[in-house]
């Protein structure tokens, strides 16, 4: 009896073993992957921070200068330009989510052509940012470009010169990227709107209670775990934007769309100052870990589960 036991025992343990190699198999690319392209990556840019070096001239060219890098972050104007434009670019998120909002909410109340409508809004953002940055190009153009010629139609003798224009520069990119981000805010939106209980609007009605009232008591509270998912989402993206930059205006002109990404790539990959770029990384870094932290703290004034 004893011996049947011991046997089974180690059966099972044998079983357990064998469960949790193949286990460890299945998630061994997934773990690799993430530790070569994303946990070692980051180690290396704060360690890096502290240091100068240009890597094509081999590891052996190490320099560490502690918070030298961090000194001269403080006197760089092109990187206090960067950040000012990032913070400006920042506005575009609740100016699309705001957007998105509205029109999630017509889109779910109309009868029909709904998906229609969604296909419609959602196309810019499944595109390529290249080839919608490329389209974007023309309809700017200052001179042949459509949508000058439309203002020029209706009374605008002098009208702006869009991307290449300091002045206009990051609006019209800003523009761009609310075209592009409406779709998914709506898509998302329209989600939490079907998951709202049609129970809760029939009463509103029957107490007598307007559009607006109903948006405000119910629809909204109901809507802000979206909104706080939305809000850090965009935001993040916000701080990371590049391809506009590279394809449309490559921080020009006078710097007027330098931002902390595309810095960190012109020091990186075209001045070869690794140390000074990581340096830059980690204070984009902390940003938007403060700029989170920021939101989470203080979602319990707003944000109803």
């Amino acid at each position: 009896m004893s011996a049947n036991i011991r046997v089974k025992g180690g059966s099972m343990r044998s079983l357990q073993r064998r469960e949790e190699a193949a286990g460890w198999l299945f998630v061994a690319p997934m773990l690799i992957g993430t530790t070569v392209l994303t946990l070692i990556p980051i180690v290396a840019t704060f360690l890096l921070s502290f240091a100068d070096w240009k890597f094509i001239a081999g590891i052996d060219a190490l320099r560490w200068v502690g918070l030298e890098n961090f000194r001269e972050l403080v006197d760089d104007p092109k990187f206090q330009r960067s950040l000012i434009n990032n913070f400006v670019f920042l506005l575009s998120v609740p100016i699309y989510m705001m957007i998105s909002l509205a029109l999630a909410v017509l889109i779910n109340n109309l009868a029909y052509l709904k998906s229609l409508f969604k296909v419609v809004f959602f196309m810019p953002y499944i595109s390529s940012v290249v080839a919608v940055a490329v389209v974007w190009q023309v309809l700017f153009h200052p001179s042949l470009g459509p949508v000058n010629h439309v203002l020029r139609l209706i009374g605008i003798a002098d009208p702006p010169q869009w991307i290449a224009d300091p002045d206009y520069a990051l609006p019209s990119l800003m523009m761009i990227s609310i075209w592009i981000s409406i779709g998914f805010n709506m898509i998302v939106y329209i989600a939490g709107l079907q998951s709202i209980p049609r129970e809760m609007y029939e009463a509103a009605e029957i107490d007598g209670a307007s559009g607006w009232v109903k948006f405000t008591r119910i629809t909204w509270p109901l809507l802000t775990p979206t909104t706080f998912f939305l809000l850090i989402t965009g935001i993040i993206y916000s701080f990371k934007v590049f391809d506009l930059v590279a394809v449309l205006t490559k921080g020009g002109p006078i710097q007027s769309t330098t931002m902390l990404v595309w810095y960190i790539y012109e020091k990186a990959f075209v001045n070869l100052e690794i140390g000074y770029a990581s340096a830059i990384a980690l204070v984009l870094f902390l940003c938007l870990f403060f700029i989170t932290l920021l939101q989470w703290f203080t979602q319990n004034r707003w944000v109803n589960y």
